[in-house]
């Protein structure tokens, strides 16, 4: 995607964006929208950059893959609970995606 669709990565969108796509999870997955469903099993070693600046994708696991450290993602995380959300930030200046898990607390 080139930068010029950056709009699709947005928090903040309407009707003429996107939608919500799914994935299947492998060792190189290439996101297109803000969020993303996420299948299947398979670890994720690299996320090609959808956008050339700093950006988070959020990603709803609906298999219980996991990430790896041996690509551009800096954190190994299991996403075990299924539609829990996973946010994805990424920074330019290392080339690498920091993952981290979203915590919910009820009252």
């Amino acid at each position: 995607m080139p930068d010029l669709n950056f709009q699709d990565l947005s928090t903040v969108q309407n009707i003429a964006q996107v939608g919500v796509r799914t994935i299947a999870s492998a060792a190189l997955i290439a996101p297109t929208t803000f969020m993303t469903i996420v299948s299947g099993v398979a670890a994720i070693v690299n996320i090609t950059p959808p956008v050339s600046g700093a950006h988070m994708l959020v990603f709803i696991p609906s298999g219980a893959w996991t990430t790896t450290t041996a690509g551009n993602i800096d954190k190994a995380l299991s996403a075990a609970v299924a539609l829990t959300p996973i946010l994805f930030f990424y920074n330019p200046l290392t080339g690498k995606y920091s993952p981290g898990k979203l915590t919910i607390v009820s009252s």
